[in-house]
């Protein structure tokens, strides 16, 4: 039987540190996820994926349970994406890797998808990520966590620490914002 995510922290603060690696290996892709969609770049993702159980692990003992683990844990890898987008001072850079080799992006394609879809579907995900570029970083987030990632309104208020109707207001906004850019690049078509 799979062990929750708060048991494992219990057992975790109590000192099994196999319990803190359980936890790690059930949230390490996600977090990583979050922060190379957050900023874009793949070393430096990893490092703020590193760094957010780091700290978490450090800060264990200080989780009262309020908000889920995982609500707690976004928290941290978006506040790490934050002060990194600070220190550089740079916009995020939303974007695939350059130069994807067709066999490569084939390999990774269904079965029955031939080489135009494949291109198109690349070419659709760049023009989303140029897209989601362009918008405000709280919006971007709410998307980023909802879409991406599939929390609920709560759990992004949770961690983004706003209230629900905040959210909501960032998410509409961000998708009307998103749809707008894609139909512009589209010239015109409204997907």
């Amino acid at each position: 039987m799979t062990s929750t995510d708060e048991e494992l922290v219990a057992r975790s603060v109590g000192g099994d540190a196999d319990s803190f690696n359980q936890l790690i290996l059930r949230w390490e892709r996600p977090i990583y996820a979050l922060a190379y969609r957050t900023i874009g770049r793949e070393e430096d993702a990893r490092d703020i994926c590193q760094e957010t159980f780091l700290r978490a692990y450090r800060a264990l003992p200080r989780f009262r349970g309020q908000a889920k683990f995982s609500s707690w844990l976004y928290r941290i890898a978006l506040n790490l994406c934050r002060d990194w987008m600070r220190r550089e001072r740079r916009a995020p850079v939303v974007q695939p890797p350059e130069d994807m080799d067709l066999m490569d992006l084939a390999a990774a394609a269904e079965p029955s998808e031939s080489i135009e879809d494949l291109v198109a579907r690349r070419d659709t995900l760049q023009k989303v990520e140029r897209a989601m570029a362009k918008l405000p970083e709280e919006q971007r987030t709410a998307i980023i966590l909802k879409e991406y990632h599939g929390l609920t309104f709560q759990e992004i208020a949770d961690v983004v620490g706003c209230p629900l109707s905040t959210v909501k207001t960032r998410l509409y906004q961000g998708l009307t914002v998103l749809r707008r850019e894609l139909s512009r690049s589209a010239g015109g078509r409204v997907a």
